[in-house]
């Protein structure tokens, strides 16, 4: 007789070869039976068995009765996995340091090509402070590097304040726009802290 165990690897590796070989991900089967694909996941490692209604539904949609699903295939062989290539991981902190020193680059290239013009343009290094920041803060969202996302985005609202200060000294004395920086930097930190309420969310049937 069949024991409990042995009954729950035959099914896996039925549920297994079946699956792979429609060209289904464990999601889109769970989809057609509306469970989950941990679910899925658990009667493959052999875990846990379906019930008699979803091998039913199984034998449905791979087109074998129930009784095909329980008794051991030997004549089966593994589908033969291609070799993927592992994907090139590239330091997200080295971009990060490229992308910044070439916007100093480029604002030391115009202030060298406006010194060769006879003219002296510091404004351009007060302008590629934002740029780069601005950057910065691109990047570290691209990376999916967030921890200190908000102290950034001040500190990019403060770059701003700062350029345009200093861009219009010492024609003018704007310093009345560090009032403004007040407020606009509370804004920042309490819309970066800003949290939803989890709600109740609807589970799909997991075994």
């Amino acid at each position: 007789m069949v024991q409990l165990d042995e009954l729950k690897l035959i099914t896996a590796a039925n549920l297994i070869n079946l699956r792979t070989s429609a060209g289904m991900t464990q999601a889109e089967l769970g989809a057609k039976i509306n469970y989950s694909d941990k679910a899925i996941s658990k009667w493959e490692r052999a875990e846990a068995i379906p019930d008699a209604y979803v091998l039913k539904q199984l034998g449905e949609i791979f087109g074998v009765t129930v009784d095909n699903l329980l008794t051991s295939h030997d004549e089966w062989k593994p589908i033969p996995t291609v070799e993927e290539k592992p994907e090139p991981v590239y330091s997200a902190r080295i971009i990060i340091a490229i992308a910044i020193v070439g916007v100093w680059t480029m604002a030391l290239t115009a202030f060298v090509a406006f010194w060769l013009a006879d003219l002296i343009v510091p404004q351009v290094f007060v302008i590629a402070l934002p740029i780069s920041v601005l950057v910065y803060l691109v990047l570290i969202c691209v990376f999916h590097r967030r921890k200190h996302l908000q102290y950034v985005i001040a500190f990019f609202v403060f770059s701003l304040f700062l350029a345009t200060y200093l861009l219009s000294y010492p024609r003018y004395n704007p310093w009345q726009l560090f009032l403004l920086l007040i407020p606009a930097e509370i804004l920042v930190f309490l819309s970066c802290n800003i949290r939803v309420k989890p709600g109740k969310r609807r589970r799909k049937k997991e075994n």
